[in-house]
């Protein structure tokens, strides 16, 4: 048999930077808000219109890569997320919006079901939590950057496009081109099979084990934080510190600056100490942070309460997805589907803690979060190693 060259993980991590291009929609939700004069029901509506296509394409998408492959499935992925990311470029009406995260929804829910199965056919099951790991870092860094690149472009018009924080979409726009390009021209082998494909009744089957099921739930818990501070942080400090939106955009860039550090360290912390543990130090740093941004009424209390979230947050996908993948090694393509619904947690509490924020301000929001953690607090001992 053919072996994959140990380069082909270049192209690889560079989808998992353009993974990260779904981040966006919390600082371009904001930013729409401002320009449309919108509720905070209403803006949330676009973080969780881009997760409601987890819901519906993630499990097919595990049914297509046993029919085409991975490699092919993470292509279509990053064709539909460059078509996304191209049509903020021809206007910013409510309809465009719409249109552009329902496109980029659809592209990631395809990419983060193909991407981590086709990390497993280049790396291999071996240090499989600090791969995905490292591949979180990677995406990480892209959603840490859109923030500085809409503010950037916010406060300076770029003379030749015109298209103020929209610029961001201009930049990823090229770079999904790119890697779209470098992994049409790789090769990895892979094996699809000829026979019958599972049905999709086969793939929910999959939820009567334990550990599948309460995996999916944690990665909704997990999903819902993460989406949630993207959209509420800079929300927190406009409300308790009178900051500018364009101030307070920095805090969605710091919750993307500790979750990179968090997936950076986690990948080396995984591997010379226990899941379980680690996990443990986790959720315990979110549940600090909960508290900060419920109480917090200082700029350092607020900023070191996102940070937490973020530090904590990084490496909760990658634990609970790893758990899952391994407990049923014959069905990885299936089980990834089904992981990747989950992130229809990012549809559920936006739009819950929209209606929280409306009602009772952002203290509202964050008690939405922290229903999550306390789940995740359960998830624990459900952790093997």
């Amino acid at each position: 048999m053919k072996k994959t060259s140990s380069l082909a993980i270049i192209p690889v991590m560079l989808a998992f930077f353009c993974m990260g291009f779904v981040d966006l929609v919390g600082i371009a939700s904001n930013y729409v808000k401002e320009d449309l004069q919108l509720s905070d029901s209403v803006a949330n509506v676009f973080p969780s219109l881009v997760f409601f296509w987890f819901l519906i394409f993630s499990v097919p998408t595990g049914m297509l890569m046993n029919k085409i492959g991975r490699k092919k499935t993470v292509l279509l992925s990053l064709v539909i997320t460059v078509v996304s990311l191209f049509i903020p470029l021809l206007g910013n009406s409510f309809g465009v919006m719409l249109v552009a995260f329902s496109l980029l929804g659809i592209g990631n829910a395809l990419m983060q079901t193909s991407i981590n199965p086709l990390a497993v056919l280049v790396i291999g099951d071996k240090n499989l939590a600090s791969t995905l790991t490292f591949g979180q870092f990677i995406k990480a860094i892209a959603s840490f950057l859109a923030p500085y690149l809409a503010m950037w472009g916010a406060k300076q018009v770029i003379p030749s496009f015109g298209y103020d924080w929209r610029v961001l979409f201009m930049i990823y726009f090229v770079v999904g081109i790119i890697s779209a390009a470098l992994l049409w021209a790789t090769p990895i082998y892979e094996e699809i099979s000829g026979g019958k494909s599972s049905s999709f009744m086969d793939c929910l089957a999959l939820l009567k084990k334990p550990i599948v099921l309460l995996s999916f739930f944690a990665i909704m818990c997990h999903v819902g934080i993460d989406v949630g501070t993207n959209t509420t942080a800079p929300k927190l400090l406009i409300e308790r510190l009178g900051m500018t939106l364009n101030d307070a955009a920095f805090a969605t860039s710091l919750y993307f600056i500790f979750r990179t550090i968090g997936a950076l360290t986690g990948s080396f912390f995984l591997r010379v100490m226990k899941t379980r543990w680690f996990f443990i130090i986790s959720v315990i740093l979110m549940a600090l942070s909960m508290c900060g941004m419920f109480i917090g009424t200082e700029k350092w209390m607020l900023y070191t309460a996102i940070a937490l979230v973020g530090y904590g947050n990084s490496n909760i996908f990658s634990m609970a997805f790893s758990e899952a993948l391994l407990s049923v090694p014959e069905k990885q393509n299936e089980v990834s589907g089904l992981m990747i619904m989950g992130l229809f947690g990012g549809t559920i509490f936006p739009l819950i803690m929209g209606f929280m924020s409306d009602a009772m301000g952002q203290a509202g929001a964050v008690a939405v979060m922290a229903v999550g953690v306390i789940y995740l607090f359960t998830y624990i001992k459900n952790i093997k190693n």
